[in-house]
C-alpha cells in the first residue's frame, strides 16, 4: 500500500478535514446526541466517542502525548482502551473533547519526520503517510455519518482530499483479505455523486 500522489499535503489535509467534521459536531443538538447512526450499536455520542478517541490512539500511534507501546496485540488493545478515557467525558462537553482530539493529532504529525517513521495502528505496521490516511478517511467518514444521523449537509466536506481518500481506499481495500474487512460491502452510488459519498458508498454506506 503506498500513500497518494507526492502533491498532497498532508498537514493542510487534516486541519481541513479535521474542520469540516468540526463543523458537523458543532451543528449537533442537544436532543440528538442518543440518535442512531448508519454505524450498527453506536448511537451519535456513542459515534463521536469513538472517533476522538481513534484521533488520541493515533497521537500515541505517532510518539506523542500519551505514547505507548503498540509493539503487540495486548498492548494495542490497551492503547485503545486508554484513549477512549483519555478522549474525556463527551457528556460534559463533547464539542471541546473533539477539539482537544483535533488539535493533538495536528502537532503529532507537525513534529519532524513522524510520518517517514513505522507505526502500528489497528490496520497493522505502516509507514506515518499511510496511517495518515487511514485516520483522514476515518475522519472524513465519521463525519459524513454524523451529519447524515443529524441531518446535516454534507456538501462542505473538502472535495479534493475526498478523491485522493476515495483512491487511497480503493487500494486498501484490495490488499484486506476477502472477510476480513471491517467494513460492511460497498454500496452503489452514482459515478457523478459527490466524492465524499462515493468514498461512504464505498465503505458500506448508502448515499
Amino acid at each position: 500500500m503506498s500513500a497518494p500522489a507526492e502533491t498532497f499535503d498532508p498537514t493542510t489535509a487534516l486541519t481541513r478535514a479535521l474542520f469540516a467534521t468540526e463543523e458537523i459536531v458543532t451543528g449537533i443538538d442537544a436532543d440528538q446526541w442518543s440518535a442512531d447512526t448508519v454505524c450498527t450499536g453506536w448511537n451519535v455520542g456513542e459515534l463521536l466517542d469513538h472517533l476522538v478517541a481513534g484521533n488520541h490512539q493515533f497521537i500515541a500511534a505517532l510518539g506523542g502525548e500519551q505514547a505507548v507501546d503498540t509493539s503487540s496485540d495486548e498492548a494495542l488493545e490497551a492503547a485503545s482502551a486508554g484513549q477512549t478515557a483519555a478522549a474525556g467525558d463527551l457528556d460534559d462537553d463533547p464539542v471541546a473533547a473533539y477539539r482537544l482530539s483535533a488539535a493533538g493529532l495536528q502537532r503529532a504529525i507537525a513534529v519532524p519526520g513522524v510520518l517517514d517513521q513505522l507505526v502500528t495502528v489497528p490496520f497493522g505496521t505502516v509507514p506515518g503517510a499511510v496511517a495518515l490516511h487511514l485516520r483522514l478517511t476515518e475522519i472524513l467518514v465519521h463525519g459524513w455519518d454524523l451529519a447524515q444521523a443529524t441531518g446535516q449537509p454534507t456538501t462542505d466536506f473538502p472535495a479534493d482530499i475526498a478523491v485522493v481518500e476515495l483512491a487511497f481506499s480503493k487500494d486498501a481495500l484490495k490488499e484486506i483479505p476477502t472477510g476480513e474487512s471491517p467494513f460492511d460491502s460497498p454500496q452503489p452510488v452514482a459515478a457523478s455523486a459527490p466524492a465524499i459519498d462515493q468514498l461512504a458508498a464505498l465503505l458500506g454506506r448508502r448515499p
